[in-house]
């Protein structure tokens, strides 16, 4: 693994994509990126899609918003959530 948090990233046997980031992290990038109604559908989804806990899930988030190969994959999302991140962190 080069530069990334355990459970990010990983290598061609990882099934990692030309972004540099697994098909994992692309698929949390991407249920991130939607809409959601609350957080019932959306921890179903993540259980669903993803196979994993919603807290897994946000644990593997966290981990991408401070990968650079993220932020190159998908700006919007990243900016957006280290924006939320950040206000959150600020009001502590």
């Amino acid at each position: 693994m080069t530069g990334g948090t355990e459970g990010t990233g990983g290598g061609p046997e990882a099934g990692e994509s030309p972004s540099g980031l697994s098909a994992r992290d692309e698929a949390v990038l991407a249920v991130e990126r939607r809409s959601w109604p609350g957080a019932g559908p959306k921890e179903r989804a993540i259980r669903e899609q993803l196979g994993i806990s919603p807290t897994r899930y946000y644990q593997l988030l966290n981990a991408l918003l401070d990968d650079p190969r993220a932020l190159a994959h998908d700006p919007v999302t990243v900016n957006r959530l280290r924006r939320v991140r950040d206000a959150r962190r600020a009001r502590r």
